[in-house]
Parts: C-alpha cells; sequence; structure tokens
C-alpha cells in the first residue's frame, strides 16, 4: 500500500512539472549550446567551407595534430598520476587514523574551489626560472617546468585531484575490512590483499575515477593557459587552439576542435556507464 501510495506522489502533477523543469534546464545550459557548436563544425559561417571532408581537413592539419597529440600526452599522465596517488590517499583517508587527517581531506578537495587560473599562478611562482623557489635549481639540471610539458601535467593533475579520491573513497568505508582482515588471517601480506581483495572491491570506483579524470584532464583551459606558451606547435593544447583559433577569426578549426572534445568526453561517460554492472547503475 504504501508503495503504490509513493508511486502515484511520483506521478503527480507536481513531479511532470518538476521534470519539464529540469529538463528545459539542461535543454537550455548544455544541449542547445552543445547542438550549436556541432552545427557550426559542420556549416561554419562566413567564407569557411562546411561539409565533412572540410571538417575532417580541419582536424588534421598539422596545427591541430600537435595539439591533440600534447592534450593526449599531458592527460594520459596527468590521469596516471592521479591513479596511483589517488588510491593510495584513498587507503590513507579510510584505513588509517593518524593527527591531521580531517586537514588532508579538507586540502584534497581545494581544487575543486580554487579557480585554475590561480593554480596556474601558485605553479609559476613555485617553479618558474625566473622567480620560482625551484625553478632555478631544476633548469640548472636540465629540466624546466613552467612553459614546458612537465608543468601542463602537473596543472592538469592538480585541477584534477580529487575525482578518483571522491570515487574510491566511498567504496571503500561501504566495503569495510573484513574481507582484507581475513585474508591476512590466512596468511596473505599486504600487496596480495590489494591486488586479490581491495582493488575488485574498488575497480569500478577506480575506472568511473579515471574515466572523469580524463574527460577533466582533456578540457582543461584555466591552469594550462598560465603555465604554457599557448603558441603553435609550442604548448598549445588542444582548448589553447580553440581559443587562439577563434581569437583570430579561424571559426571553423575552433568550433571543429571544440565539437571533438565534447564527444570524447560523451562516448567515455556513455562507455564507462554500460561497463559498470547493472546493480551500480543509477
Amino acid at each position: 500500500m504504501a508503495d503504490s501510495t509513493y508511486t502515484r506522489r511520483r506521478r503527480g502533477p507536481v513531479t511532470v512539472v518538476l521534470r519539464v523543469l529540469v529538463i528545459a534546464y539542461l535543454f537550455m545550459l548544455v544541449i542547445w549550446p552543445v547542438s550549436l557548436v556541432a552545427d557550426r563544425a559542420f556549416r561554419p559561417a562566413g567564407l569557411a567551407e562546411g561539409g565533412f571532408g572540410p571538417f575532417l581537413e580541419r582536424l588534421t592539419e598539422p596545427g591541430t595534430v600537435y595539439a591533440f597529440n600534447l592534450t593526449l600526452t599531458v592527460a594520459f599522465w596527468a590521469v596516471l598520476i592521479n591513479t596511483v596517488f589517488g588510491v593510495g590517499i584513498s587507503l590513507l583517508l579510510v584505513r588509517y587514523r593518524f593527527w591531521g587527517r580531517r586537514t588532508l581531506s579538507v586540502l584534497i578537495d581545494l581544487p575543486l574551489s580554487v579557480s585554475p587560473v590561480v593554480v596556474g599562478l601558485a605553479l609559476v611562482l613555485a617553479y618558474s626560472s625566473a622567480r620560482g623557489w625551484f625553478g632555478g635549481f631544476l633548469e640548472s639540471i636540465g629540466f624546466a617546468v613552467i612553459f614546458s610539458t612537465p608543468g601542463l601535467v602537473m596543472a592538469t593533475a592538480f585541477v584534477c585531484l580529487p575525482l578518483v579520491i571522491r570515487e574510491i573513497v566511498p567504496v571503500l568505508e561501504e566495503v569495510g575490512t573484513d574481507a582484507e582482515e581475513a585474508a591476512r588471517s590466512l596468511g596473505a601480506n599486504g600487496r596480495q590483499t590489494f591486488w586479490r581483495i581491495t582493488l575488485p572491491a574498488i575497480k569500478w570506483a577506480l575506472v568511473y575515477g579515471v574515466v572523469l579524470t580524463a574527460a577533466r584532464a582533456l578540457g582543461e583551459f584555466g591552469a594550462v593557459k598560465i603555465v604554457s606558451q599557448g603558441a603553435e606547435f609550442n604548448g598549445e593544447t588542444a582548448t589553447l587552439l580553440v581559443e587562439n583559433r577563434y581569437s583570430n577569426f579561424d571559426e571553423a578549426s575552433a568550433y571543429a576542435v571544440a565539437l571533438v572534445l565534447v564527444l570524447i568526453s560523451i562516448i567515455a561517460l556513455v562507455v564507462v556507464t554500460y561497463l559498470r554492472p547493472k546493480e551500480d547503475r543509477p
């Protein structure tokens, strides 16, 4: 009886109105603007030629290929770093009790509340060769950070830091330590316990966190803008290319690259949604 009452309430006029408002909100904020980008990618305004052929030609220009290669390189290393440290920090927060644990948990969320531009400026202050604390020493041994690929990786990894951790921590708290303690009581060491018990328990949270991190890394702009030269064939990532081409009135190329970035993110999220077990899907 309670279930039928709840079902009737869900199908009431208030629920219908709320659903319409939510759909309209998403349409105006996300679907419509993105569809306009897709439309302009194939039918650019002005003198630029439209169609699928010219769209592919814009994506295969040397400058565009360089930008995508650099973006994928930066995203790969940022995802790898955040995956390794994300799993480690998650285990540290959930499985151990120590002084400063809450402070560490708060600091992990800092990239979500601080502007990426501030992140870029902070990295410049710390690692630039002219004014940075460590930049001069690192450059003296042949390792430049700012205005080079390592700086792009650091900036991207920083802004993506919480994503893997915040996916894994709730799962670790939910599964508890019973299975791990049982494995240790049967003679398993720490490495065996992690690979055979802990990792299978968090695998889908880890996969989802990695996908979110990759999508965020591919689309990062603010922090990368500060620590990169941002010139063609010299530190220009895909997002910087969009900004540079649009500012230089090459809107057709800007829309084409922007559409590819959107499609990569959408495909990644759709794939991981269908890879997850049915009982874990929302």
